[in-house]
Formats: C-alpha cells, structure tokens, sequence
C-alpha cells in the first residue's frame, strides 16, 4: 500500500515550494529512488527543470522533462501529464487534485505552502488517502 507523506512548509516565500520540491528530490535521489514530479502545467515543470540544475551549488540531480521515448536511465522526471509505467518509487504531485496514478507508486510526498487555500485543498487529499486506507503521515518542516 502506498505511503503518503505531507510536508508542511513554515512561511510562504518565493519560490519556497518549489525549492523544497528540489530540496526532497535531492534526498530521494541520494537514496536510489526514481521520483516523478508531477507538474500542474507545462510552464511550471519547465520551471522546475531550470531549478533542479541550480537550486544549491554543488548538488546534482540528473533529470530531464518527460517526453517519449524515455530515456531509462534518468532517476528524475518532471511533467505535467500522467508518469510512465516504469516509475513507481515516489511520486511528487504538485496538483490540486489527487493523481488517479498515485497507488502504483511506493511513496507520494505532497508539500503544502502555508497558505490557507494551499492547506485547505491539501485537508481534502489527506482525507481522501486516509480513507482509502493509505499510510498518511505530516511532517512540519
């Protein structure tokens, strides 16, 4: 059964979200997993592919934007359409809704800006996953 992890982000900063997303693929690459960042739009996943190669001097995560055919080799995808089938370690939706995708992957990790909208739609996920029988945890970041 998949494991889903909320992080709660402390203060709304620029770009806090989005280096925190970086921050815990960083982890989860240093850890052997394959992690699919699921963007809610195309824009958004370009931004996160620019950032993945410089949001800390000295770390790299090699990654590349989802497209066909994949490349089977890259531990990162960012995209903003549904995950391949070969990826099923850890799943990192940035969406509003919950990924109908999420149960083939081993671990979803969703991060929640402390914005009352933010952690109101992320209430409603939590639900969702503990109702359905999922392992949900929070972690205050």
């Amino acid at each position: 059964m998949t494991r889903v992890d909320f992080y709660l982000l402390p203060v709304a900063e620029e770009n806090g979200k989005s280096i925190a997303v970086c921050k815990l693929v960083h982890k989860a690459y240093r850890l052997g997993h394959r992690v699919y960042i699921l963007a809610p739009t195309r824009e958004h996943a370009a931004d996160l592919d620019q950032l993945l190669w410089t949001f800390a001097a000295g770390s790299f995560i090699p990654h590349k934007i989802y497209s066909e055919p994949l490349d089977p080799q890259v531990p990162v995808l960012v995209g903003h359409e549904p995950p391949p089938a070969a990826f099923t370690d850890v799943l990192i939706p940035l969406t509003t809704d919950v990924p109908e995708c999420f149960t083939r992957f081993a671990r979803v990790a969703e991060l929640v800006a402390p914005t009352e909208i933010e952690r109101a739609a992320a209430r409603e996920r939590f639900r969702f996953y503990r109702e359905r029988g999922h392992d949900v945890q929070t972690h205050n970041l």
